[in-house]
């Protein structure tokens, strides 16, 4: 398959700035994106270049792109409503500019910048055209209003011609536009054999994610502290960094829990990884999610996944064959947990686990990626 899209457009909010000679974005956005470059001959970025937060940690690889620009905008306040206004024709007028230009369309949603760009694509129903829906896609999670509409045109048919809709998850009964695409961290060459673990002695729990009142880490450090007053003993490791820090290290301290939960703050991807291998659990009871990443790569080395339903987990866990769904509430997970703890093969949780999330390589993402750009995307879950 060697058929490149000549001219493909990327339509972010994430900031695309020139620095040092080069564009640059935030790493993992950055990661991907070289990938549909990859497969194109002309490359193009419409997207804000500016932002409100320093979030810029690696340049694009691709040396040939060049951007449109567009102001940064949001509609969360009023003072910000009235200056979007002030630039929504500049905004319309570059959307329909580089949808012009482009051959393969690429929208990356859900974010106030592909909310307009939902609405301009209609002008374009000839056009091939694909997006990258990165937030929850579950129709029955409560979910922001602009949200909802971008859902709403794109799983439109009737409206939203020659579009390919990629979400994660598989949720039945979608429009036939709608695929299930699933994003990855490891390749190929990184799938490890199945071993078993040891569940009567210590359990080991890993917690990797941002310190934000989203990601529920003070809940998590909980969960092990009741674990161990039950008599389970538990251990937590946990890596990340966030506005929380200092709080959750209060807590340890006064709850004297330095033993059975050690913080590790940002580690690089080698450290995690190696914590993940000799785990028996990951941990993720998160408020919203769009791809549970902490879930899929735990899964990766036969780490059991402990998890709120939130987005696709249900799914990708199996609805609990390859994992243990919990409730939000302390009480409730950890009788969950033990519940499970007693009377599932937790060896076999583990190794299908494993064989799940060791079918989607970021090798397998990037095949999908050429086949979406080439149209000859299909499902396969």
């Amino acid at each position: 398959m060697n058929n490149k899209t000549k001219k493909l457009l990327i339509i972010s909010l994430a900031p695309t700035i020139l620095k040092d000679g080069k564009y640059w974005s935030y790493s993992p956005y950055v990661n991907e994106i070289d990938v549909w470059f990859k497969y194109a001959d002309e490359h193009r970025i419409l997207a804000p270049f500016s932002y409100p937060e320093d979030v810029l940690v690696k340049p694009f690889s691709t040396s040939s792109i060049k951007r449109y620009y567009i102001p940064f905008f949001a509609f969360n306040s009023i003072f910000n409503i009235l200056k979007a206004l002030m630039y929504m024709p500049l905004i319309v007028f570059q959307m329909i500019r580089a949808m012009a230009w482009a051959d393969h369309i690429h929208l990356r949603c859900p974010a106030n910048v592909s909310l307009i760009a939902c609405f301009v694509q209609l002008l374009f129903p000839f056009k091939q055209k694909s997006t990258k829906y990165a937030g929850n896609w579950d129709p029955n999670s409560n979910q922001p209003v602009g949200y909802r509409l971008q859902q709403a045109i794109l799983r439109n048919t009737m409206f939203t011609r020659h579009m390919k809709v990629l979400v994660y998850g598989d949720w039945p009964g979608e429009t036939s536009n709608v695929h299930p695409f699933i994003s990855a961290t490891y390749r190929d060459k990184e799938r490890v054999p199945f071993q078993a673990k040891d569940y009567s002695q210590e359990l080991v729990f890993v917690f990797a994610g941002m310190l934000v009142p989203g990601k529920r880490p003070l809940l998590t450090i909980q969960f092990i502290e009741q674990l161990n007053q039950q008599g389970i003993p538990a251990r937590l490791e946990l890596f990340g960094d966030g506005p929380l820090r200092l709080e959750l290290e209060t807590y340890i301290e006064q709850k004297k829990l330095e033993s059975c939960v050690t913080m590790h703050g940002n580690q690089d991807k080698t450290v995690v990884k190696a914590a993940l291998q000799t785990a028996h659990f990951n941990m993720l009871l998160s408020k919203s999610e769009g791809w549970p990443k902490a879930v899929a790569e735990g899964m990766f080395f036969g780490c059991i996944p402990v998890s709120t339903a939130v987005s696709c987990v249900h799914w990708m866990m199996g609805y609990g064959e390859r994992g243990i769904l919990v409730e939000p509430h302390l009480e409730t997970a950890v009788a969950q947990f033990i519940k499970v703890l007693n009377s599932e093969n937790l060896e076999r949780m583990a190794e299908l686990a494993m064989d799940w999330s060791q079918a989607y390589t970021f090798d397998r993402l990037e095949e999908d990626i050429q086949k979406v750009l080439e149209g000859t995307f299909e499902s396969r879950v």
